[in-house]
C-alpha cells in the first residue's frame, strides 16, 4: 500500500484492539507523507513498516518505557548516530546503526522534531548499501 492511499482494511484490523491509537497513526502518516513524500506501507501482525527502497521506520505497540498507559504508538527508526533526547530510547544493535524508539501518546506528539528525525531516517536508509 502506498502512503498516499486511504486507511485500508489491514490497518483498521491492526488497530482493532487499540482504536484510540488510530488518530496518532493517521496524523503520522499524513504529516510524514507531506515531509518525506510517498512511501510504501506494509502491515504485519505486530507492526506497520514504512519503506522506500529499504525500511526506514515502523510503528508498533511495544512498551519500550515502563508505566505507559492509555493509547500510544511506538515509532521506531534507525540512524547512523545516537540522538540525545528525553523523548527517545536508543540501542546500537551493531556499530554505526542506532535504533531509536519514541513513545507517542497522542496526535500532538507527531511534531516537527519527530518528523525531522524520520526524514533523517529515510535519508539514512536510502544511503545504505
Amino acid at each position: 500500500m502506498d502512503s498516499s492511499n486511504a486507511i485500508d482494511e489491514n490497518i483498521l484490523l491492526f488497530f482493532n484492539k487499540r482504536p484510540g491509537a488510530l488518530p496518532i497513526y493517521e496524523r503520522l502518516l499524513k504529516m510524514l507523507t507531506e515531509q518525506a513524500g510517498p512511501f510504501e506501507v506494509q502491515v504485519k501482525a505486530t507492526q506497520i513498516s514504512f519503506f522506500r527502497r529499504r525500511m526506514f521506520a515502523c510503528v508498533s505497540f511495544n512498551r519500550v518505557r515502563p508505566g505507559i498507559k492509555g493509547d500510544f504508538l511506538t515509532v521506531t527508526f534507525g540512524l547512523g548516530q545516537r540522538l540525545s533526547s528525553p523523548r527517545l530510547t536508543a540501542t546500537e544493535p551493531y556499530p554505526g546503526r542506532w535504533t531509536h524508539h519514541a513513545v507517542i501518546t497522542g496526535p500532538g506528539g507527531i511534531d516537527g522534531e519527530l518528523l525531522d528525525w524520520l526524514v533523517q531516517a529515510v535519508e539514512f536508509a536510502e544511503g545504505k548499501r
